[in-house]
């Protein structure tokens, strides 16, 4: 009968995936909404805002080296300095992925050797710099004194494609997006730190005895 034929089409079913017939919906902790968080949160976050990029279509080895040179900068200093690099006025120094990357003198600067002129990165970055300037001005912030405290950069899923090779073989063709995110304070006004009254050392007996001999001998 037709009820006999589905409950044994659900039953292989079962028997193929058995995780299918518990979670017929992925649970709330699995979903995109709760997925995108920050790695840190601000210690103040009424003086700090937030930007973030997910799944750009941009290589994750050229970001990650050049939002490793923005951080610790200053928002106007950062955005020139992108723009810079957009450029070729100024480059960006690899540290990490090095493996056949050229050197010019414009990595001196960074006394490094070896640098680059990712443009599409540096484009990405500005963006979402532009990004955390406006959240800024959202929430009454000073856009002159921000500073990058922390900037990171994650590898996405990689998208397939296929490239056709010589003798019918077939190859993977992947793509390396990533995920950006970042987090922008202001500067704490620097307070000079209250002068502390000098105490008096202490000396124990036999160390202010060794003292006297040495001014007034046996005295």
């Amino acid at each position: 009968s037709r009820e006999y034929f589905t409950v044994a089409i659900l039953a292989q079913a079962e028997s193929r995936h058995p995780y299918r017939a518990h979670f017929p919906i992925a649970p709330e902790s699995f979903q995109l909404g709760n997925m995108v968080k920050y790695s840190r949160e601000a210690t103040n976050g009424s003086k700090s805002c937030k930007a973030m990029g997910v799944d750009l279509r941009v290589h994750y080895k050229n970001t990650y080296e050049t939002a490793r040179a923005i951080k610790g900068m200053s928002l106007r200093v950062a955005q020139q300095y992108l723009e810079d690099v957009c450029e070729k006025k100024r480059c960006v120094p690899f540290r990490k992925y090095t493996g056949c990357i050229g050197r010019t003198p414009q990595a001196k600067e960074f006394k490094m050797s070896q640098g680059r002129w990712p443009v599409k990165s540096a484009k990405i970055l500005l963006g979402l710099l532009r990004n955390a300037e406006s959240n800024a001005e959202f929430k009454n912030l000073d856009t002159e004194n921000l500073t990058i405290t922390h900037i990171q950069v994650s590898m996405a899923q990689q998208g397939r494609r296929r490239t056709f090779r010589a003798h019918g073989r077939v190859n993977a063709y992947m793509n390396c997006p990533c995920h950006v995110e970042m987090l922008l304070e202001e500067k704490e006004e620097a307070v000079d730190k209250p002068s502390e009254e000098v105490k008096a050392k202490k000396f124990t007996k036999k160390q202010l005895a060794k003292r006297r001999l040495k001014v007034g001998g046996d005295q």
